[in-house]
């Protein structure tokens, strides 16, 4: 197949490039600003892309059979707190980057598209989003260390999906874990669709390694088009 990574510099995009790689894909690699990209990899190229512009995305769709946005407002950050900070500054970017790619897919209908968003919008409870309930918002994000005024970004996450869903485009929506970081591929985990995944200790959590892994599954063999998953262990 020949894959599109949008935010391949990312902790999950860098991940995914490297999944589809190993599994023999070609990969159209995209950041930004590309031109100081040294990765050269057999089967592996690099292109500079403005996934708030549907032109610049546009022109990058042909021969894609999959394009998969990891965009964060915090993908060029140069740390963790300034990727929060970005993130916080405008949370409308993620509903006009997916408003983006739809508008783009509009001239390549065939093309599939899969948004890495948050976990947010999953249910914590039958019909209870905790994207929906700012104390439940800040708990968590309390209870990870972020400043409270990231619940705009969770709540910006939340719109990307609502817009996603009134599409009929060959969408998929990704919610990874409630914890999620660089840790180890052990390629087994399990799905779910609009509720966390949690483990035997309640913890909804995945390593950016296996969800690259099931990113990467979803790509090769849709189940979910038109439709949003999750993983956990």
């Amino acid at each position: 197949m020949h894959i599109g990574v949008i935010g391949a510099t990312g902790t999950i995009g860098s991940r995914v490039v490297d999944e589809a790689l190993q599994r023999g894909h070609r990969v159209q690699a995209f950041s930004r600003d590309a031109s100081g990209v040294t990765d050269r990899r057999e089967s592996l190229r690099w292109a500079s892309v403005d996934v708030l512009d549907a032109t610049s995305i546009t022109a990058v769709l042909p021969g894609l059979d999959v394009l998969i946005s990891c965009f964060q407002p915090g993908n060029a950050a140069k740390d963790f707190d300034d990727t929060v900070r970005r993130s916080i500054a405008d949370p409308t970017a993620y509903a006009t980057a997916a408003q983006n790619l739809l508008k783009a897919l509009e001239a390549h209908p065939r093309t599939r598209l899969i948004v890495v968003g948050g976990a947010g919008s999953l249910e914590i409870a039958p019909g209870v989003v905790r994207a929906d309930h700012g104390e439940l918002v800040h708990a968590s994000l309390d209870e990870l260390g972020l400043p409270r005024q990231y619940a705009a970004a969770v709540r910006g996450h939340r719109e990307a999906l609502n817009v996603l869903r009134v599409s009929n485009r060959l969408w998929t929506y990704f919610s990874p874990a409630e914890q999620i970081a660089p840790g180890e591929r052990t390629g087994r985990f399990r799905i779910g669709t609009d509720q966390p995944v949690r483990d035997a200790d309640g913890v909804s959590r995945i390593s950016a390694e296996d969800a690259a892994v099931a990113l990467v599954d979803e790509a090769e063999l849709p189940r979910f088009v038109q439709r949003r998953f999750t993983v956990g262990y």
